[in-house]
């Protein structure tokens, strides 16, 4: 495959748009989001949008808001410490984040932490389950979590401020602010969370020292319709954090990690009759320090700025076929106390359909090629269909080929990167069943990946650990998500519960893989009525086994936590919330020798104005 193949598709359609800017004017949508793929090319997957009430309920942390309301596992290591995901029982590094439409996995280390993205600083968190490498690029294999800013144009002028105070003088606040108008929207988010998270380990006198972090963080999104055809778009995030690496049960700690991160997307978009036209321009840029002993002021460093350009164009080619070819080129230039500088170019192309057959039948294909000194790329795809056998009854199939690009860590650590990688590489499938009824919403999920190329740090024979593509996996499993809702007493009554059954083993073994629960489930039931509202919230993971033999485990368990809200009638927009978590006091660990806290407590107020 070389770079003209990929770029003639674009250089053709590029065309087509140049001849239309005389065409009939498309209206442009009140409600804009950069992720367009998202909506338009997952109806053949599983997908779970939550709501801002859903959001509103829990902390803010992203790993608490998905880990009580999705499928997904988090190994978390320790309350507010490193959180990294497992979907559908791959890696942390196989699940990709994308932030309006952009991938932000470390390309340092090939994750995010997912208790340094404040969850309220994003109007929207989806869940996408299931391959996403045709769109999303690398890491997308077990899911993907997009975390967006949606505006909407119209006269509007909101404030919101929330202030949290709970236990282990934990603190956080969020102010919001939206405001649109007919030719602009505006959507701007300020957070800062801190904790001295010394919490006492439940059923010793051992106290989680060195627990304490801080953080900050801005995210604003700006869009401006310049006229009928054209629209300017500006994303900006910002983060700056500092925690200390809690003790275990066995040690203490003096380690403390630093980090900053920022992203920016300016985007164009053009409509053109039958074409869309959207013109993206990033950059992105991740550093932290890592302090082994903060007191003696020692640290090791890593860093690592990226380019990304890219051009989407959508074209419909009636009222019933849509073709999208993107094409994007990213530029990382990384640097470190462990990695001599280092420069990746990588260009790609992607050609994605879909068609509405009948009112009842759609299906979706796409193709992606990645053109990089770096590694060797496979051809990637994926296809898909949406069948309504009944009004209330949808099945699903898909199919995809995705892969996970090497880290600047796997290529290029001194002395032991593996300048030879190949990316990781799966072939899956899923199944999916949706049923909707009056106020009820059920889907059931089976799915199985095959992972080749795995890439693991072993021994090489002179005693160092080197990166190397040497493991083969299978997972597979069922999930489930059901919602119900109903009014009851002038208010209503809703049910929240997802399920998820995994099975991960590496070829030719029974035993599972290290921190993968064979059943996760979680359920939430909530009352909303004249400015009161409740909830009680429960979350069961199983038993995971934390050596490759199965031989050591941490034990299964339960927790809850419960929440009421009252909104003032004489201070409209005034509210007072008070939750309790971990309520039936469990004791338990989520990563071995790292206990969680008992049953602890919050407050806040938010006012709306």
């Amino acid at each position: 495959m070389t770079l003209k193949k990929i770029i003639l598709p674009f250089l053709l359609l590029l065309c087509h748009v140049l001849l239309a800017q005389n065409d009939a004017v498309v209206q442009l949508k009140e409600v804009i989001i950069s992720d367009a793929q998202l909506h338009d090319f997952s109806t053949t997957q599983s997908t779970q949008k939550l709501t801002d009430s859903v959001i509103h309920k829990n902390a803010a942390s992203l790993t608490s808001l998905l880990q009580y309301n999705t499928v997904i596992y988090f190994k978390e290591n320790g309350l507010g410490m490193v959180s990294s995901p497992s979907f559908r029982g791959t890696s942390a590094q196989q699940t990709a984040v994308i932030w309006n439409g952009i991938n932000i996995n470390s390309q340092l280390n090939g994750l995010t932490d997912f208790n340094i993205l404040n969850a309220r600083d994003f109007n929207s968190v989806t869940v996408r389950a299931g391959g996403g490498s045709v769109i999303y690029g690398s890491s997308a294999i077990g899911g993907s979590i997009h975390l967006n800013s949606e505006l909407e144009f119209g006269s509007k002028f909101i404030n919101n401020l929330r202030v949290d105070y709970g236990s282990f003088n934990t603190f956080g606040a969020n102010y919001n602010l939206k405001a649109s108008g007919e030719k602009f929207s505006t959507d701007v988010s300020i957070s800062r969370n801190s904790s001295d998270n010394d919490y006492r380990y439940p059923g010793t006198d051992i106290k989680n020292d060195n627990g304490q972090y801080y953080n900050t963080s801005v995210n604003t999104a700006f869009a401006y319709k310049i006229n009928d055809r054209n629209l300017l778009r500006l994303y900006s995030y910002a983060y700056d954090g500092k925690r200390h690496f809690s003790r275990t049960l066995a040690a203490p700690s003096r380690s403390m990690y630093d980090d900053t991160n920022t992203r920016n997307l300016l985007e164009w978009d053009g409509f053109y009759n039958r074409f869309t036209s959207k013109i993206k321009v990033a950059y992105l840029e991740e550093k932290y320090k890592y302090f082994e002993n903060f007191r003696n002021g020692n640290f090791t460093f890593g860093k690592v700025k990226t380019f990304i350009g890219k051009y989407d164009l959508t074209y419909d080619v009636s009222n019933k076929i849509r073709l999208n070819t993107i094409i994007d080129y990213t530029q990382n230039n990384g640097e470190g106390s462990d990695i001599l500088s280092k420069k990746r170019d990588i260009g790609s192309g992607s050609l994605l359909m879909k068609h509405q057959v009948t009112e009842k039948i759609q299906y979706e294909l796409g193709i992606r090629k990645e053109i990089t000194n770096a590694y060797e790329s496979p051809l990637l795809f994926s296809a898909g269909t949406n069948i309504a056998l009944t009004n209330f009854y949808n099945i699903k199939l898909n199919a995809s080929r995705n892969f996970r690009i090497p880290t600047f860590n796997d290529l290029y650590w001194q002395g032991s990167g593996n300048p030879n990688l190949k990316p990781e590489s799966s072939c899956q499938a899923e199944l999916g069943n949706v049923f909707h009824f009056s106020n009820i919403t059920f889907t059931l999920t089976g799915y199985y990946i095959k992972l080749t190329d795995m890439l693991r740090w072993v021994p090489s024979a002179g005693g160092i650990w080197r990166p190397e593509n040497v493991g083969k996996v299978n997972n597979y499993g069922l999930e489930s998500i059901l919602n119900w809702k109903k009014k009851i007493g002038g208010g209503q009554l809703e049910f929240n519960g997802t399920y998820a059954y995994t099975v991960s083993r590496e070829d030719g073994k029974s035993e599972q893989l290290i921190y993968v629960p064979f059943h996760k489930a979680t359920a939430s039931l909530a009352y909303d009525c004249k400015g009161f509202s409740a909830y009680y919230r429960h979350m069961f993971n199983g038993e995971v086994f934390t050596s490759s033999d199965n031989a050591y485990k941490i034990d299964a368990w339960n927790v809850s936590g419960i929440g009421a809200e009252y909104t003032f009638k004489v201070l409209s927009g005034l509210s007072l919330g008070a939750q309790v978590n971990n309520l039936w006091n469990e004791e338990y660990q989520n990563v071995s020798v790292r206990p969680m806290p008992g049953r602890y407590y919050n407050t806040y107020l938010n006012f709306k104005f």
